[in-house]
């Protein structure tokens, strides 16, 4: 990775952090990207202590604001040779009360009916679409130079979808069928196109949904255990062997549009 740029997007979150360091330690120019500018502002101080990283504030949802960053880091490093699309996230305003419709429900838990558009749209958007408009701005000067690699942040549940998230869930079903076809198209720019698929890890986002307020574990965290063979959430840094593998282009120079289960066995596992 020495000297390489490497460029990823919702670089606050607890695991593309831990990614982002192990680039910088490896060597890279790392340039982190989150809409959260004082988050942003902390991950930067703590990771230039392991290497050549700086922060640059962006709104993946807005191209004109990815552009801009792009000019930044393409004057502070370079042209981009590998980007990991990881903004992303799920938001309560698309999810639903329930895990199945109940009859009787009487208006008191939220229910498939009372999600909102505006919910909805947030979730797919941020997902899908910041993966999209992402690589339109970083991807192009990779095809004019013939050469570049792609990571996308896909999810277990993009194979089958987990209840109560339904947006969440398409969106990321959305980001592994994007893969593969930015897979078929950019080949002949020599160009790699991957992704990941993390199961469940215990981080900020989702500590309220599989934690209880007194440490124990939730009702959806017993059942989600039950059904990983591992018996056990991920640790970030267990991300790390496929994101080096799948980025290095001496090691998988001929893989691409694979999406990459971290799961701990739970997308294999029928439950029987």
């Amino acid at each position: 990775m020495k000297e390489k740029v490497v460029v990823i997007t919702g670089a606050a979150g607890v695991l593309c952090s831990v990614i982002a360091e192990d680039f910088a330690v490896r060597g890279a120019k790392v340039a982190v990207l989150d809409i959260n500018e004082n988050a942003l502002k902390v991950l930067e101080e703590r990771l230039s202590k392991s290497g050549t990283v700086k922060g640059y504030a962006a709104n993946v949802l807005d191209k004109a604001s990815l552009e801009n960053a792009r000019s930044q880091i393409e004057r502070d490093f370079g042209v981009c040779d590998i980007l990991v699309n990881g903004a992303g996230g799920n938001n309560a305003a698309a999810t639903t009360g329930e895990e199945f419709f109940d009859l009787k429900n009487d208006g008191s838990v939220k229910s498939f009916f009372d999600l909102t558009e505006q919910g909805v749209n947030f979730v797919f958007n941020l997902n899908f679409l910041g993966a999209f408009l992402t690589t339109q701005v970083f991807a192009a000067p990779m095809a004019k130079r013939g050469g570049g690699n792609i990571l996308n942040i896909s999810s277990m549940n993009a194979f089958t979808p987990l209840t109560k998230i339904p947006a969440y869930s398409a969106a990321k079903a959305a980001v592994s069928n994007f893969t593969e076809w930015l897979a078929v198209y950019f080949s002949t720019a020599k160009i790699r196109v991957n992704a990941i698929a993390p199961g469940f890890f215990a981080t900020n986002q989702n500590k309220t949904l599989l934690y209880n307020a007194d440490g124990s574990l939730t009702e959806r965290s017993e059942k989600i255990l039950r059904n990983t063979p591992m018996k056990r959430f991920g640790k970030p840094e267990e991300l790390l062997g496929a994101v080096r593998l799948l980025t290095d282009d001496k090691e998988s120079g001929f893989v691409t549009g694979v999406v990459f289960p971290i799961d701990g066995g739970f997308q294999a596992y029928s439950g029987v």
